[in-house]
Formats: C-alpha cells, sequence, structure tokens
C-alpha cells in the first residue's frame, strides 16, 4: 500500500525502503510484548516478512 501512493519512481524507492525497514518491526513489537498469545503465529508472520524484504531489496536493486 505505502508504494502504491508513489508520486514518482524516486519516491517509489523511498517508500520501498521504508517498507523493508518496517516489514518485522510491528510483528516483533507484538511477539514480544504478547508472547503467550502470538508466539507462534507471529514468528511465522516474521518469517513471511523476511522473504517480503528479500522481494523488496530485489525490487529497489532493479530500480
Amino acid at each position: 500500500m505505502e508504494a502504491n501512493e508513489a508520486l514518482s519512481k524516486k519516491d517509489f524507492v523511498m517508500r520501498i525502503k521504508i517498507s523493508i525497514k518496517e516489514s518485522d518491526y510491528w510483528l516483533r513489537l507484538l511477539v514480544d510484548t504478547n508472547p503467550d498469545v502470538f508466539k507462534e503465529k507471529g514468528l511465522s508472520l516474521i518469517n513471511e516478512s523476511i522473504e517480503l524484504k528479500k522481494i523488496f531489496s530485489l525490487i529497489v536493486a532493479k530500480l
């Protein structure tokens, strides 16, 4: 959603970089502050976010 609002190619790259930095921040915060409730699912989602970071990094490299 962040990158879809980009105004230019440069803005798109910047938004993708922001997504890379924040992709697992909120999930880690959720798991760390509520370990009993979100531990298993949260860790699974964190692994998915790591894969997304790899994809985002490839997008930036190609641009």
